[in-house]
């Protein structure tokens, strides 16, 4: 076999690829042209279009003018195409002409031997064509604002973070590439959990809510679960949901530990995965004790997108600050300081502080005075959900909930005895 490969041209492998790779379109076209009035080529006309573009390349050598101008030509035939189609059809497409002018590169690839870019375009282009309905049918799924969120995202992660400069600043350190690396990684924690919550579209009921919901704020998550309990009817189901979504809050500090201070994570990995689980189970268990009043409906809690670019910036610029004043409060206030710092920060945004630890920790910060710090601060914020619980729902699931939590940050100031 391989004696009788050696007779062959240099060229004719490749050829023959171009004649393959081109057929396959073309196929998926002639199946296509069956069920339309007029469609532009088949299972000849394609080949025919990639040995062309073969060809020109051959003949055209390092030079790219005769490849241009052959591509400009075929364009011109398939606009004529599109220009009867529309006089023809109603709604036509234009599928079948941008899929003539890829056939006509592929040839073209394939000559100046770039074969795997060649077969790869291919692949995608079937799988494109093939998958109509399916592509179709996700703007049916999607909203508008759904897809503009993940735009967003990708403004954060992918346009932002690459042109930011990734070096120190201030007797701070302040780094630019690593203050936004921050929020990105935060904002992507929650807009994955906010994506799941989306996709369950309200099964699972409350607890499912409240787990998702504490994955990208359990403090949202409490007052939204305290608020809908209004009605009285659940104190037990909704208390123990909020109880749940604190739980993943420990989980989620584990993820963003691990990403930015592996160190820092080690250090607080049991406590906090103890008292994640600890919470979730208790928060289940607890949910599922009878109420006198089985009024409401335990539907699942409404998800709010967790992604906006101001409160990207502002993260940043909060996140900034408490860097500042972390650094000022090691400097000059010892470890009494950094506590009572972490106390006060945990009745607001606990993740700016404890990202700024994460900066921090084994540098500026000892590691077990930046590991004790975000156990007051998580400790600090469960204490000022369960007033947040207290003061937005009914008096019976207010009270149990204030209690939960107040047992939770109680048992989360635990591990300060290792530190």
């Amino acid at each position: 076999m391989s004696d009788l490969i050696a007779l062959l041209p240099p060229d004719a492998l490749k050829i023959l690829l171009t004649l393959f790779l081109c057929f396959l379109i073309g196929l998926e076209r002639e199946e296509h042209k069956s069920s339309t009035p007029y469609s532009f080529g088949g299972v000849r006309t394609f080949p025919m279009l990639g040995l062309m573009g073969y060809a020109l390349a051959l003949l055209s050598g390092t030079q790219l003018t005769p490849l241009t101008v052959g591509l400009a030509v075929i364009g011109g035939f398939m606009m004529l195409s599109y220009w009867h189609k529309l006089n023809t059809q109603p709604g036509p497409g234009i599928t079948t002409e941008v899929s003539a002018l890829i056939t006509y590169l592929m040839g073209a690839l394939v000559q100046r031997g770039y074969e795997w870019i060649a077969v790869t375009i291919v692949v995608l282009s079937m799988l494109l064509l093939q998958l109509k309905n399916t592509l179709e049918g996700l703007s049916r799924r999607f909203a508008g604002e759904e897809i503009f969120a993940f735009t967003k995202f990708l403004l954060l992660s992918a346009v932002i973070l690459p042109a930011v400069p990734d070096r120190d600043y201030t007797a701070f350190a302040l780094n630019p590439y690593k203050t936004w690396l921050v929020v990105v990684a935060v904002s992507a924690v929650s807009y994955g959990s906010y994506l799941l919550h989306r996709l369950l579209k309200g099964r699972g009921g409350v607890l499912a809510s409240a787990v998702l919901g504490g994955a990208y704020s359990s403090t949202v998550t409490t007052v939204t679960l305290a608020k809908k309990a209004g009605d009285g009817g659940r104190p037990h189901l909704y208390s123990g949901g909020i109880l749940m979504a604190s739980g993943v809050m420990y989980l989620r500090l584990i993820v963003l530990l691990f990403l930015f201070n592996r160190a820092l994570m080690a250090r607080l990995l049991p406590s906090f995965l103890a008292l994640g689980l600890a919470a979730l189970a208790s928060g289940w268990l607890w949910s599922q004790r009878p109420d006198e009043a089985d009024t409401a409906s335990g539907d699942g809690l409404p998800a709010k997108n967790p992604l906006e670019l101001d409160a990207a910036f502002l993260f940043a610029a909060i996140f900034v600050g408490v860097l500042i004043i972390t650094h000022l409060a090691v400097d000059y206030l010892g470890r009494a300081g950094i506590y009572t710092l972490a106390g006060i920060m945990g009745l607001t945004n606990v993740d700016p502080f404890i990202m700024g630890l994460t900066q921090t920790a084994g540098a500026g910060t000892p590691l077990a005075l930046a590991a004790g710090a975000t156990v007051v601060a998580a400790a600090s914020n469960n204490a000022i959900k369960g007033v947040y619980a207290f003061i937005f729902s009914e008096r019976r699931c207010g009270r149990f909930s204030l209690l939960l939590l107040l047992a939770l940050a109680a048992a989360g100031l635990l591990p300060l005895l290792r530190f």
